[in-house]
C-alpha cells in the first residue's frame, strides 16, 4: 500500500490491518531436536474502526497468541501489522509507546492479571500515571468517573483485588483497559473463568463501553454464543490458520467450512425440533499438533469429507461470496449441492 495517502484515502483504510502473520517457537522434542511449533502460520485480516470481530477456536489453535503479537507482548516471526494506517515495525520508541496506550487487553483471568498489593485506584489509575501528565488528585477524579462507568462502587477505590468476586475483578480490568480512551481493546477470553450470569453482565457491560467510548474490540473466545452475540464478524481459527471469516449472520446461518459447521451444530439449543434437523458433522480423532501438521489441508485428517487433493494441496483463504472467505477445496455449500446429486460419490475420508 501507498504511504502518502490523502485524508480520504485514510478514512476509508481500516483501523488494524494484519498481513501473513507468523509466530513460530522452537521447541525440543526431547532427544535435542529442535522443532518448529507453528502457533500462529500466515494470517490475514483487517479491522475496521468501531467494530468487534470476534476470533473462535479450539484450544491451541492459536487465536490467544494472534492477541499477544497483536499488543505486542510476543514479538512476530514475520508479516504486518498496521495500525490506523502505520507499520508498528516501522515506528519510532515514542510512536511505539504512543501505540500501546491506544491498544489495551483485557485478560482472560481477571486475578492473575491485577496486582494483589495495588488498591484498587492505583490499579486503574497506573495507566493515566504511565501515559499522562495528569496530576495526582485529577487521576483520582478521573478514576471515580471510570469505577462509575464499568458498576463499580466508588467506596471500593481503597480495596485490594482479593476483596471481589471474579466479576467485579473483571469490572477493574476493564476500567483499566478503558483509562486512556484507546482506539482498540482485545478482550482475550474476558468471560470464560466467569458464571454464566455474569457473563451475561460483562458483555452488556463491553457493548454499552464501546458506544460510549466509541471502542474497537477484538474478542478472543472458544464459546460461540458469546461470540455470536458480541461480534459483527467471526474468523475461525484452525491450527494456526483462518479457516473462515464472514459476518456473525453468515457464520450460523450458512458455513461453509466444514469445520466451522461443525463449530456450529455442537453449540445447544433448547429447542429438540431444530436440534434434530441441523446439518451435523461429528468430529472424530485429536487435533494434530502444530509440531507435526498435516500436509495440504491441515483440517483434512478430521474432515469427512476430505480428498486426494486436500492431502497434496494447502488451500488459500478465497473470498466466495461478498465479505465471506473461506479456506477450502470443497465448500460446505459446494458439497451439499454434490450431495443432492449423486450422494457425495467419490468422497472419501482419506487421511
Amino acid at each position: 500500500m501507498k504511504d502518502n495517502l490523502s485524508v480520504q484515502e485514510m478514512d476509508k483504510r481500516p483501523l488494524l490491518e494484519v498481513q501473513n502473520l507468523k509466530k513460530h517457537f522452537e521447541v525440543s522434542d526431547g532427544f535435542r531436536k529442535k522443532k518448529l511449533l507453528k502457533a500462529v502460520d500466515g494470517i490475514n485480516f483487517y479491522l475496521n474502526e468501531g467494530e468487534t470481530l470476534g476470533i473462535v477456536g479450539e484450544s491451541g489453535c492459536g487465536k490467544s497468541t494472534t492477541g499477544n503479537l497483536l499488543i505486542h507482548l510476543l514479538e512476530k516471526t514475520d508479516g504486518k501489522i498496521i495500525f490506523n494506517g502505520k507499520d508498528l515495525d516501522q515506528l519510532t520508541k515514542e510512536e511505539m509507546r504512543k501505540s500501546r496506550a491506544d491498544i489495551q487487553m483485557i485478560f482472560q483471568d481477571p486475578f492473575s492479571s491485577l496486582n494483589p498489593r495495588m488498591r484498587v485506584v492505583d490499579i486503574i489509575g497506573e495507566p493515566l500515571k504511565t501515559h499522562t501528565k495528569m496530576k495526582k488528585n485529577e487521576i483520582r477524579e478521573k478514576v471515580y468517573q471510570l469505577m462509575d462507568a464499568v458498576g463499580l462502587d466508588r467506596s471500593y477505590g481503597s480495596r485490594y483485588p482479593h476483596e471481589f468476586s471474579g466479576g467485579q475483578r473483571q469490572r477493574i480490568g476493564i476500567a483499566r483497559a478503558i483509562a486512556l480512551r484507546p482506539k482498540l481493546i482485545i478482550c482475550d477470553e474476558p468471560v470464560s473463568a466467569l458464571d454464566v450470569s455474569i457473563q451475561a453482565q460483562i458483555l452488556n457491560l463491553l457493548i454499552k463501553l464501546q458506544k460510549e467510548f466509541s471502542l474497537t474490540f477484538i474478542f478472543i473466545a472458544h464459546g460461540l454464543p458469546a461470540v455470536k452475540y458480541i461480534s459483527d464478524r467471526i474468523a475461525v481459527m484452525y491450527l494456526g490458520k483462518i479457516v473462515e471469516i464472514t459476518t456473525k449472520n453468515q457464520l450460523f446461518n450458512q458455513p461453509m467450512h466444514p469445520y466451522t459447521v461443525s463449530l456450529v451444530s455442537a453449540v445447544p439449543l433448547p429447542d429438540p425440533f431444530i436440534r434434530d434437523t441441523r446439518e451435523r458433522i461429528i468430529l472424530e480423532g485429536d487435533i494434530p499438533s502444530n509440531v507435526d501438521i498435516p500436509s495440504g489441508c491441515r483440517f483434512r485428517t478430521r474432515c469427512p469429507y476430505a480428498q486426494e487433493r486436500c492431502k497434496l494441496e494447502e488451500p488459500d483463504l478465497v473470498e466466495l461470496e461478498k465479505g465471506h472467505s473461506v479456506a477450502c477445496h470443497f465448500p460446505f455449500r459446494t458439497i451439499q449441492n454434490k450431495k443432492g446429486e449423486d450422494e457425495l460419490e467419490g468422497i472419501s475420508a482419506s487421511k
